[in-house]
């Protein structure tokens, strides 16, 4: 198990929209079992990205965004996230550049809401070299549904920017979209959609806004494990063209032996 995580990480952590590519992910809805904690690390590395340095903000080409994600399950239903961002651009070394804070809490069973249902709230700063918010706070609702093999969640989050190059009249409007399909027990294989419109009051026209489109796999080996990795395609002018991600995760739960 350890020697796959490993060839697994190796590769796409070193094959892996803007200098923004951090954190790629569709979150579910459920939050994190009481008392049990999970550490993760997103690679990301920005294979054809953007070669200017746009508003004091260095280009992503070829940067390399290393995320440490800790979270842990307060209650049933309230869980606590701390992020550290470090990045990698070439010509500048690595940096730790931001963290951030994320609480999220869920809709509880007994509800039994005919979908899943959570809302997280993200709050923090990031160095303005390497992002155009310094200071902001994202809403995102968490909606997901499983219909057998086929597991779908959407995440419509709003972006709130406190300090940055461009602080924006209103919140922006962020979706992202994850559809995926359970080939088996252990492999699902599916689609992740990120998008940036631009402010609620007034949206990007079209090459100025950010869409991008990953092909994603995620590999259930091991209940303590987590990983989700793939490609991602820009289909903008002001997205990132090539972009790998990896999502390597490890669930421990204190008190109890973790082997």
């Amino acid at each position: 198990m350890k020697r796959l995580l490993f060839t697994c990480y190796s590769l796409f952590s070193f094959a892996l929209f803007a200098q923004e590519n951090y954190e790629i992910q569709v979150y579910a809805s459920p939050t994190m079992t009481k008392g049990q904690t999970i550490f993760e690390l997103h690679s990301n590395y920005t294979a054809n990205g953007g070669k200017d340095i746009v508003k004091g903000v260095l280009p992503s080409n070829h940067s390399v965004h290393e995320t440490v994600e800790i979270t842990h399950g307060i209650t049933d239903n309230f869980e606590l996230g701390f992020y550290l961002f470090t990045n990698y651009t070439p010509n500048h070394g690595w940096k730790v550049i931001g963290t951030h804070l994320r609480p999220r809490i869920t809709a509880p069973d007994k509800w039994k809401l005919p979908v899943g249902l959570s809302l997280s709230a993200e709050i923090g700063w990031q160095s303005k070299e390497y992002s155009g918010e310094t200071f902001s706070l994202e809403i995102r609702p968490i909606i997901d549904k499983t219909l057998g093999n086929l597991y779908l969640s959407l995440n419509p989050v709003l972006g709130v920017t406190f300090q940055g190059v461009d602080k924006p009249s209103a919140p922006a409007f962020a979706p992202n979209f994850k559809a995926a399909y359970a080939v088996s027990k252990k492999v699902s294989l599916g689609t992740e959609y990120y998008g940036n419109l631009g402010p609620l009051n007034q949206f990007e026209k079209l090459p100025e806004q950010n869409h991008a489109l990953f092909l994603v796999a995620d590999l259930y080996l091991d209940p303590k494990w987590e990983i989700n990795f793939g490609p991602g395609f820009g289909l903008t002018d002001a997205t990132d063209k090539l972009v790998m991600k990896m999502i390597l995760g490890r669930r421990i739960t204190w008190g109890k032996r973790n082997k």
